[in-house]
C-alpha cells in the first residue's frame, strides 16, 4: 500500500472512455493516436493526477439531514440512546417512505455530482432508509436512474437489513423472512442492485440472522458485503464463510479476526468520517490491520446521520492523522483497493492501460498535500468514464 508508481512529468492518453497509454509526457506523445489533429490537450503541469477516488461506502438515498440527532449527540446522548428515543436510521424511515423515486433520485444524483467535484469517480450506492419492499426497491430505482444520469459508475447495494423497522421492533424474525423472502428475490429479479449488505450489531441484526441473510443473497447471485464491529466486537468466522468483498466500519476487530482476515480476500472498508463526526476518541485500529496483512479500503459512509460529507480527501486527512495511515497508503486504500471492495479492479483503481478513463486532477505539487490541506477543495476537474468535468487548459 506504500507504492504509488509515481511517474514525474507524466501523460495518459484516452479515447473512448478507456486509457489507452501512461507513461512520461514524451512517451504517450509518441502514441499514433496522440499524433491526431482532434487529440485534446489537458496541462496539468505543476498538479497531481490521480486515478478518481473509489467511495466504495455510501448511502445517498435519504430525504433530510438529521438535524435533531446532532444535537442531541453535541448535548452527550450516544449512538444507541437517540436510536433508542426514535432518532437514527429510523428517522429517516417516514421521509424515504413519502419521497418520490424522482425526489430520491435528484437527491443522490446531487450527492454524486458534489463527490466529483472532490475527486471521486465510482461511488457505491446503498438503499436501507426505506426498510419495506416497496420503498428498498424504489431507493434501488433511484439509485438506477441518478446512474443514468451521471457520467461517472454507481455501484448499488441493497441494504434492506440495515434496522428493523418500527413495525417489527417486536417480530424481527418475520422482518427476516421478508427480507429473504420477498426483498432479495425481488431486487434479483429486476436486476437493480450488484450487492446485499447487512448491518451485524447489537440494536440491527443478529449473527445468525446475517448468515441467513447473506446465504440468501449468495444463492441470488449477488456480491456480499456487511457493517460489522462498529460498536461492539463480533467474530468473523461466520462471515468470512460466505466469502464478502468487504467488511465495513471494524472499529472493534482485533486478535485471530484479523488474522483471519489477513489470510482472506475479504478487504476491510474503515470509514474514520463517521467517527469523527460522532466525537469518538477511538478509530479503527488501521495501523494493526495493514500491518498484520489486512488490505484496507477507505470511504467516506455518506449519510444523514453520522457521516454527511462527500469529501474523500477529508476521509484522507482523518486516515493519516486519526489512525495513522501514510498518506500513499490512504491513496492507494481510496483508488485500488476501494475498486477491489467492488469488485472493479479491472477496469477501476489505477491508471492503466484497458482501464476506464476516470482521472482526478489536483491543483498541488505533491500527493501529500491532499491529506495534508484540511477542508479545502483542491481538485482542479475530474474525468468520468472518459468524459471532462470542470477541467480546463
Amino acid at each position: 500500500m506504500e507504492e504509488l508508481r509515481i511517474i514525474n512529468d507524466g501523460g495518459a492518453l484516452m479515447a473512448d472512455g478507456k486509457i489507452i497509454a501512461v507513461g512520461t509526457t514524451d512517451e504517450v506523445a509518441r502514441h499514433e493516436l496522440a499524433k491526431r489533429r482532434d487529440v485534446q490537450d489537458i496541462d496539468c503541469r505543476g498538479q497531481v493526477v490521480l486515478p478518481g477516488f473509489v467511495d466504495s461506502h455510501t448511502h445517498p438515498v435519504f430525504a433530510a439531514p438529521r438535524l435533531l440527532d446532532f444535537e442531541k449527540r453535541i448535548a452527550g446522548a450516544s449512538y444507541e440512546e437517540i436510536a433508542r428515543a426514535g432518532g437514527g436510521i429510523r428517522s429517516s424511515i417516514r421521509g424515504v417512505r413519502e419521497a418520490s423515486r424522482e425526489q430520491l433520485a435528484g437527491h443522490a444524483l446531487r450527492a454524486v455530482a458534489e463527490m466529483a467535484q472532490y475527486g471521486t469517480t465510482t461511488v457505491e450506492a446503498k438503499s436501507g432508509y426505506g426498510l419495506n419492499v416497496e420503498s428498498e426497491i424504489k431507493s434501488l430505482e433511484a439509485i438506477r436512474d441518478a446512474a443514468r444520469q451521471w457520467a461517472g459508475t454507481m455501484v448499488p447495494t441493497l441494504l434492506g437489513a440495515h434496522v428493523v423497522p418500527p413495525e417489527y421492533r417486536d417480530k424481527p424474525e418475520d422482518y427476516v423472512r421478508i427480507v429473504c423472502d420477498k426483498m432479495i428475490p425481488a431486487a434479483a429479479e429486476s436486476d437493480l442492485a450488484q450487492f446485499v449488505d447487512v448491518f451485524c450489531e447489537r440494536g440491527a441484526f443478529t449473527m445468525e440472522q446475517t448468515e441467513r441473510i447473506l446465504r440468501c443473497a449468495s444463492q441470488h447471485g449477488f456480491g456480499l458485503r456487511a457493517h460489522v464491529c462498529q460498536l461492539s466486537s463480533a467474530p468473523l468466522k461466520p462471515l468470512l464463510q460466505f466469502r464478502p468483498s468487504s467488511l465495513d466500519h471494524m472499529d472493534h476487530v482485533g486478535g485471530a479476526d484479523i488474522v483471519a482476515l489477513a489470510q482472506s480476500d475479504t478487504l476491510a472498508t474503515l470509514l474514520p468520517a463517521a467517527n469523527y463526526f460522532l466525537g469518538l476518541q477511538d478509530y479503527p485500529p488501521a495501523r494493526k490491520l495493514i500491518d498484520s496483512g489486512v488490505a484496507v479500503a477507505l470511504a467516506t459512509d455518506y449519510n444523514p446521520g453520522t457521516a454527511p460529507t462527500t469529501s474523500m480527501p477529508f476521509v484522507l486527512s482523518v486516515a493519516c492523522t486519526h489512525m495513522k495511515m501514510s498518506p500513499a497508503e490512504a491513496i492507494v486504500a481510496s483508488t485500488y483497493n476501494g475498486a477491489c471492495a467492488l469488485g472493479l479492479q479491472s477496469q477501476k483503481g489505477s491508471l492503466d492501460p484497458g482501464k476506464d478513463a476516470d482521472i482526478a486532477i489536483f491543483d498541488v505539487e505533491d500527493y501529500r498535500e491532499l491529506a495534508y490541506w484540511v477542508g479545502l477543495k483542491r481538485c482542479r476537474g475530474t474525468i468520468l468514464n472518459g468524459v471532462p468535468q470542470m477541467v480546463a487548459n
